[in-house]
C-alpha cells in the first residue's frame, strides 16, 4: 500500500494541483483556494488518500520560511526600521480592536470568557502568505505597499510568538513570564550576530565564489534554514529567523540573484502548505461552528479594512494605499491555526472552540483572496487589466 509513501503523497498533491490549477485558471479563480479544496478532497475527511496531513504540514512549513527569507532579501534595512517605528502604533491599536471584536462574537456564541479571549486573540493576526503572495513586485506603489504590510506582519509575528509562549506555559505560571522575556532579548542579539556573520564571513565567500551559481544556491538555502533553526533555539519563530537572514543580505547586489533562484523552491513548499491546510480540517465539525465562524469572518472582513484605513491614513499614508493595505490584510493567519491547535492541546480551548478558529481562518483565507484578486493587482488577478497593473 502507498499509505506511508512520501513519494506517493507528493505525487497526489502535485498531480492533483496541476489538474485543479488548470481548471481554476480557465475559470479565472485563485490558485490558493484550489489547493485548499484539493486538500479537503484528498484528505481524511473525504477520499482519505492522504492520511497524514500533519507530516505534509511540517514539510510545508518550509515554504513560509522561504517566503520570509525572500521578503527580507528584497527590503532595505533602513527603510524597514523607519516603517517599523511608523507602524507600531497602527499594529498595537488595531490588535486591541480586533481582539475585542473577536472575543465579543465568541461570547455571544456561548463560549466562556477564557475561550472567547483566545478566539479574540486569534483575530489579531493577518496571513503572511496571503498578504505577500498576492502582492505584485513590479510597481513602485506596490513595493511601498509591500514594505508597510511586511512591517505590520512582523510586529504581529512578535505578538503571536509571545502569545504562543504564554499558552505553552499554561497561561499563568511564573515560568511563562521568563519564556516571554527570552525572545524580547534574543531578537536584537540574533540580528547583531547575523549581521556580523554576513559582513565578515558570508560576503567574503560570495565575493570569492560568485561565479559558481550552484554554490550561491546552496549557501543561500543553508543560511536561511540555519538562521531559522537558530531563531527557534532562542525562543523566536523560524519565520523571524529566516527574515533576519534575508534582510542582513539585502544590501548586497547578489541578494536579487538569490531571490530569483529560490522562488521556485518557495512555491513548491507553499503548494504543500495550502494543501495541508485543507487536508487537516475535519468536515464533521463544520455544523457545530459554522454560524459563529461565518460571523467572525464577516466581522473581520468588514472591520479590518476600516481600522487599517483609518490608522494608516492618520499615520500619513495616502487614502488609496491605506484602503488597499486594509483589504489585503483582511483575513486571519497561520498563527491563528497554531493558537487553535496548541491551546486545544493544553486544555485552554474546547474542541469546538478550536475548530471555530480553524474554520474561521480557512473561510477568511477564501473570502479575503477573492476580495483582493477582484479589486487589486495580483499575479492571479481575475481581470487582464489588474494582471497588467
Amino acid at each position: 500500500m502507498h499509505d506511508d509513501s512520501l513519494v506517493y503523497t507528493i505525487f497526489l498533491i502535485f498531480s492533483g494541483a496541476a489538474v485543479v490549477a488548470t481548471l481554476a485558471l480557465y475559470a479565472r479563480q485563485a490558485l490558493l483556494i484550489a489547493y485548499i479544496l484539493l486538500g479537503v478532497l484528498l484528505g481524511p475527511s473525504v477520499a482519505g488518500l492522504v492520511s497524514d496531513p500533519d507530516l505534509i504540514q511540517d514539510i510545508a512549513h518550509v515554504g513560509i520560511i522561504f517566503l520570509l527569507f525572500l521578503m527580507g532579501l528584497e527590503l532595505n534595512p533602513k527603510e524597514l526600521l523607519h516603517l517599523l517605528g511608523k507602524t507600531t502604533s497602527v499594529t498595537l491599536v488595531s490588535s486591541v480592536l480586533f481582539w475585542g471584536a473577536g472575543a465579543a462574537v465568541a461570547l455571544l456564541a456561548g463560549f466562556d470568557l477564557r475561550e472567547s479571549s483566545l478566539v479574540g486573540a486569534a483575530m489579531l493576526f493577518s496571513s503572511t502568505i496571503i498578504g505577500l503572495k498576492l502582492l505584485p513586485t513590479t510597481v513602485l506603489h506596490h513595493q511601498r505597499t509591500g514594505e508597510i504590510i511586511i512591517s505590520i506582519l512582523l510586529l504581529q509575528d512578535l505578538i503571536a510568538i509571545l502569545l504562543l509562549l504564554v499558552i505553552e506555559g499554561g497561561g499563568g505560571q511564573s515560568q511563562a513570564l521568563i519564556e516571554v522575556i527570552k525572545p524580547v532579548l534574543a531578537l536584537p542579539l540574533l540580528t547583531a550576530a547575523a549581521a556580523f556573520v554576513v559582513r565578515y564571513l558570508l560576503l567574503r565567500f560570495l565575493r570569492t565564489f560568485d561565479t559558481i551559481h550552484e554554490y550561491i544556491f546552496l549557501l543561500s538555502i543553508g543560511w536561511c534554514l540555519g538562521m531559522a533553526e537558530a531563531a527557534e533555539a532562542l525562543g523566536l519563530s523560524s519565520e523571524i529567523g529566516a527574515f533576519i537572514a534575508g534582510i542582513t543580505l539585502a544590501t548586497n547586489p547578489i541578494a536579487l540573484y538569490m531571490a530569483e533562484n529560490l522562488k521556485p523552491l518557495r512555491d513548491f513548499f507553499l503548494v504543500m502548505f495550502f494543501f495541508s491546510l485543507g487536508a487537516g480540517f475535519d468536515l464533521s465539525m463544520i455544523g457545530a461552528v459554522i454560524l459563529p465562524a461565518a460571523a467572525l469572518v464577516v466581522l473581520m472582513m468588514l472591520v479590518k479594512p476600516v481600522v487599517y484605513y483609518q490608522l494608516l491614513k492618520r499615520s500619513g499614508e495616502s487614502p488609496q494605499r491605506s484602503r488597499e493595505i486594509g483589504v489585503r490584510l483582511a483575513q486571519m493567519s497561520e498563527f491563528s491555526l497554531l493558537i487553535a491547535v496548541l491551546a486545544t492541546e493544553k486544555g485552554l480551548l474546547s474542541v469546538p472552540a478550536g475548530y471555530l478558529i480553524q474554520l474561521a481562518t480557512v473561510l477568511s483565507f477564501l473570502g479575503s483572496t477573492y476580495l483582493v484578486v477582484m479589486r487589486y493587482p495580483t499575479p492571479i488577478a481575475l481581470s487582464d487589466r489588474l494582471r497588467r497593473d
